[in-house]
């Protein structure tokens, strides 16, 4: 059972976490990463199978190769937005990833308790969806531990296989830049720049069966 203020504290940090792409270059001290990374192990995993890998970048060389095939990417896929603010969103992403003291990319490993693991018999992305819930315990928890923490999530997977020297078969699923910031929003970047806007949650919701009319309805207002 949680008292209320427990509860406050959870949803607290659900509600302020945030997506950062500036970053001081303050280290950061092991023990608030080793809590960040035990918050992550303690994900809910389908199976039990715990897919992940956690592999932490501190040098400076390596940030900039994984900076470089993240400004490769972003590169390619300018020519899908249009305006100075497109591009500087992207960009921001992989200035973070110099900025910042720490770099952790999260890896699943699809193999892991053999051919037959309870949920990925059924529905094989189950390995990369525990993965996520993975990292977003340690986005929680880094909110918590006054940490910054930004999602990188364009890159070429054989790049970072190369720079890291990842097996084929095993995911990078994401970049992770972890440290301290001075610019922590109180809204989501993309949100607060009229990106896009949060969706009515009312609108999202069926009972009992999928609704094609409401759905409909719904894109279009």
């Amino acid at each position: 059972m949680f008292n209320d203020a427990e509860k406050k504290a959870i949803y607290k940090a659900i509600y302020t976490r945030r997506d950062i792409r500036t970053f001081l270059p303050d280290h950061v001290p092991s023990e608030k990463i080793d809590k960040l990374l035990d918050a992550a192990h303690h994900g809910p995993s389908v199976g039990f199978m715990q897919p992940w890998n956690f592999i932490l970048v501190t040098s400076n060389k390596t940030k900039e190769q994984l900076a470089w095939a993240a400004d490769k990417e972003r590169r390619a896929l300018a020519i899908h937005y249009e305006g100075e603010k497109a591009t500087k969103f992207l960009s921001l992403k992989v200035e973070g990833i110099k900025q910042a003291p720490l770099t952790i990319c999260v890896t699943c490993d699809p193999t892991r308790g053999g051919s037959h693991v309870l949920g990925r018999n059924s529905i094989p992305e189950t390995d990369i969806l525990s993965t996520a819930c993975a990292i977003e315990n340690m986005w929680l928890a880094a909110c918590a531990e006054g940490l910054a923490l930004g999602w990188v999530s364009f890159y070429k997977k054989n790049d970072v296989r190369d720079i890291l020297n990842i097996p084929p078969h095993i995911d990078p699923v994401a970049l992770l830049s972890i440290g301290y910031t001075e610019d922590y929003p109180e809204q989501p970047i993309l949100e607060k720049a009229n990106w896009e806007k949060r969706r009515n949650l009312d609108q999202l919701v069926f009972k009992e069966k999928w609704d094609e009319h409401l759905y409909k309805k719904n894109q279009t207002s």
